[in-house]
């Protein structure tokens, strides 16, 4: 029900070294040695992201410039390569950051990755421990599943199954035009069947992506690992409320982010996932991506 515009004003592509392409929605004109924003979306969002498109505005308002990157098959169309994306892909984050490094001379870049996204950017930063400080300045993690075996499980229990229900109605139609592209990927039958996400994961995931199976994806990919290899100053933004996250999953991100002294935790009482809805009536505002922007402007 939110109203939040799309506020990109041009649509770029990045090839990628196996023949297929990135897209970036991109949202005013980067300035060498400027701030500039990078926005990594959550599971299954769209070029219209409205939390994406309010952490722009806010900050084409402080005179930045920034970009969205829409992960494989997330642009509207169908990506090339027989991979799609996933919680612990972190080749093309690699990939768009030493991009705009090279086409933004002293470019201040500042990263929020939100959900799916937050899983992916804390993973990356953890494995880019040594040159994370070069090419990062700041980053944000918002929502993040931290362990998503653990998650799955968690959204498999009452009002969270809603949230599964949505995410399949396109993640299988979308898997099944990837089956089309490459025969054989995955068994079709064990991906109609799929109900929770670890059914989709064994049956789509793991195997279109070289895992041995869903615990296999869980276990590499799951940015809780990583928490403590990062090296640039990034803040964990997270609701205790989050239905996609147990509590004591949560709790073990924060005694994990306290051994170092790079990533600091700001987990709420109350916020959901993805929320932190203030007002109730219009206009409505939202703290997290007011928090998040205020986090990276220093």
């Amino acid at each position: 029900m939110r109203r939040q515009l799309p506020v990109h004003d041009r649509v770029e592509r990045i090839p990628t070294p196996d023949g297929d392409h990135l897209t970036l929605a991109r949202a005013g004109i980067p300035v060498p040695g400027s701030r500039h924003l990078l926005v990594l979306h959550g599971l299954e969002a769209t070029i219209t992201a409205k939390y994406a498109h309010g952490l722009l505005a806010l900050a084409l308002a402080r005179g930045w410039s920034a970009d969205l990157l829409l992960f494989r098959s997330c642009d509207g169309e169908s990506n090339t390569a027989r991979r799609l994306y996933h919680s612990g892909e972190t080749s093309d984050v690699d990939l768009v950051v030493r991009h705009l490094h090279a086409t933004i001379p002293g470019v201040q870049l500042v990263i929020c990755g939100v959900s799916l996204g937050g899983n992916v950017l804390v993973k990356w930063l953890g494995e880019s421990a040594h040159a994370g400080p070069s090419l990062v300045h700041r980053a944000a993690a918002v929502s993040v599943p931290f362990d998503l075996g653990a998650g799955a499980k968690f959204l498999e229990r009452g009002l969270s199954r809603f949230y599964t229900r949505h995410f399949l109605s396109t993640l299988i139609p979308k898997a099944l035009r990837k089956l089309e592209q490459f025969p054989g990927a995955f068994d079709r039958d064990q991906a109609l069947r799929a109900r929770t996400f670890w059914e989709f994961d064994d049956a789509v995931t793991a195997p279109l992506h070289g895992f041995r199976d869903a615990a296999d994806y869980y276990d590499r990919s799951s940015s809780m690992a990583f928490i403590d290899q990062v090296r640039v100053p990034t803040l964990l933004f997270s609701a205790l409320d989050d239905p996609f996250v147990p509590p004591p999953v949560m709790a073990l991100a924060e005694a994990t982010a306290r051994r170092g002294s790079h990533v600091e935790t700001e987990f709420t009482n109350s916020g959901g996932h993805v929320g932190w809805v203030e007002g109730a009536l219009w206009p409505r505002e939202y703290y997290m991506e007011k928090r998040v922007i205020e986090y990276l402007s220093l």
